[in-house]
């Protein structure tokens, strides 16, 4: 039997090296469906596709924006290395985005309650994957606006493997909540299409939402949607009356459906029992 506490503990340190490796997929990801829309475009025209370096999620080397410096192994310690380096690069002295400890953190933090929750067990880490995925989407539709398929369909199909075990709700109820998350926000986008002439919402969300529906099952997805709402509603206006956002400028719908699908996965039983959602 393994000790909670140390499991817990585990779970933190493995999620920081697992942070680090999202902070690769975060950046290089859209980059690398970049160059594939233009070789795809590319061929579709009969031309030869342009000739680029290899650039994947392991190739080349991580090194600094701004002089090139290989980021070495002592470098790339979670966390620490951030905070040794008083958070700017060993050779130019650049300053290094906060975001990077910030991803690391949140997955570690985000591991540890997973573990805390479920214990560990496949169902522990069966949730530690999808909240490591979340994280990973949210930072890509703050960056893009764009929720890849790349991640989103792996993620739905993920949950419903997940639930042929039955580890968080019936099979038939997670190809119930797949979808229906998909057609809810695809028949919302449609009559806010007909209504006001112009897109609310992308894609990828019906696909994201269908992934939360396939892990958390329909039962959960009026949780969901409602927090998702609530989130986007308070971060939204915190935005436009602190930091002076434009109200016209779109805002990602993508990490609140993430935030709410964190919380629903951690807490929903609980809030369930406390709120008639």
């Amino acid at each position: 039997m393994i000790d909670p506490h140390l499991a817990v503990v585990a779970a933190l340190l493995v999620g920081l090296c697992v942070g680090s490796f999202l902070n690769v997929v975060v950046h290089r990801l859209p980059k690398m469906l970049e160059r594939r829309w233009r070789a795809d475009c590319a061929d579709l025209a009969g031309q030869p596709a342009p000739d680029e370096p290899v650039y994947n999620l392991a190739v080349p080397r991580s090194a600094c924006p701004a002089c090139g410096h290989r980021i070495t192994a002592a470098e790339n310690i979670p966390l620490v290395s951030w905070l040794a380096l008083s958070g700017r690069c060993r050779a130019c002295k650049v300053r290094i985005s906060a975001r990077y400890p910030l991803v690391e953190l949140l997955a570690g933090l985000l591991a540890a309650a997973a573990i805390w929750r479920f214990g560990a067990t496949a169902q522990g880490l069966a949730a530690c994957a999808l909240l490591w995925t979340l994280l990973a989407l949210t930072f890509i539709d703050v960056d893009t606006q764009y929720l890849p398929d790349d991640l989103t369909l792996p993620l739905l199909w993920g949950g419903l493997i997940a639930n042929l075990a039955g580890l968080f709700v019936p099979l038939q109820e997670a190809v119930a909540g797949a979808i229906a998350g998909y057609l809810v926000l695809w028949s919302i986008y449609w009559l806010f299409k007909l209504i006001r002439g112009k897109e609310g919402m992308g894609y990828g969300d019906f696909k994201l939402l269908a992934a939360l529906g396939a892990w958390l099952g329909w039962q959960a997805l009026p949780m969901v949607i409602i927090l998702s709402s609530l989130v986007g509603a308070v971060i939204g206006i915190a935005m436009i009356l602190l930091l002076g956002r434009d109200k016209n400028v779109p805002i990602p719908f993508g990490p609140y459906l993430a935030i709410a699908g964190w919380i629903v996965l951690l807490w929903g039983e609980t809030i369930s029992n406390t709120l008639p959602l």
